[in-house]
């Protein structure tokens, strides 16, 4: 398999999800709300089924795990998986703050080798290659910027959820608030797209509500620019789990020397 070729078909599946997207964003739409009590719209599940259809055309015998359609377990024994948020942010989406991305994955065995995180209403889209560095094109340009994170270890710039910030989350910000400089707070992966390009250092969840596609993506693009993706326990999280939550949380940061508890 060509990893190359497989990286564009993603990009271009985003790229293409965005149009339906934004069709949406800029019209009336509906909001349901799912059995997690979490919101869902038309350009969520317009996009999923999109981008699925694109890729599952070039790669048929791969397994799929996509926020907006049903989890077969099956892919628990594949070698290649495709994880999948099409509107990663959806309260963000809903709300109109325009901090909301695609979020594309490619996993082999349990490993993140390709990542892709597109901000749908920016002019960047961000990816990433397995042991070859994290980037971000200019969707107008094509202009290509390797990323690499920031050096501070004091003066932080932390970031925070806008949507499912926890009494925990801000105690640990209250704990080490002689190292921060400042919070602010972002939707969806942007948070894991401004550390992986040096604009802030620190950001964790505490929460059990994530999941496999909210982070696979982010967590290599941080870590290809220098920076970690760790459980509050220092441990790592494997991709194609059965149960895809994220129930420790995460700390994602620059340096290990800024792993703040």
């Amino acid at each position: 398999m060509d990893k190359y070729l497989l990286l564009q078909e993603m990009i271009d599946a985003a790229l293409e999800a965005e149009k339906g997207i934004l069709a949406v964003y800029q019209k009336d739409f509906g909001v349901e709300i799912k059995e997690d009590h979490s919101p869902v719209t038309e350009a969520d599940k317009n996009a999923d089924a999109l981008i699925r259809k694109i890729l599952q055309a070039e790669h048929p015998d791969f397994a799929f795990l996509t926020e907006e359609s049903k989890d077969d377990l099956s892919r628990l024994e594949k070698e290649h998986l495709i994880i999948v948020d099409p509107v990663d942010g959806t309260s963000d989406f809903v709300s109109r703050s325009g901090e909301f991305t695609t979020n594309i994955a490619y996993v082999h065995k349990h490993e993140t080798v390709l990542g892709v995180i597109n901000w749908c209403l920016g002019d960047w889209i961000y990816y990433a290659i397995k042991g070859e560095g994290a980037f971000k094109k200019n969707k107008r340009t094509g202009e290509a910027v390797s990323l690499h994170v920031s050096s501070r270890l004091d003066h932080l710039r932390v970031l925070m959820s806008r949507s499912h910030r926890q009494k925990e989350e801000d105690e640990a910000l209250a704990r080490h608030k002689d190292k921060i400089e400042s919070v602010t707070v972002k939707g969806a992966a942007l948070k894991f797209c401004e550390i992986a390009e040096g604009k802030a250092e620190l950001s964790w969840r505490y929460s059990p509500g994530t999941k496999e596609w909210d982070t696979a993506p982010g967590a290599l693009l941080v870590e290809e620019a220098g920076g970690f993706f760790l459980k509050p326990d220092k441990s790592s999280y494997i991709q194609n789990r059965e149960d895809v939550y994220n129930r420790e949380g995460y700390i994602v940061g620059n340096s290990l020397d800024n792993f703040l508890l």
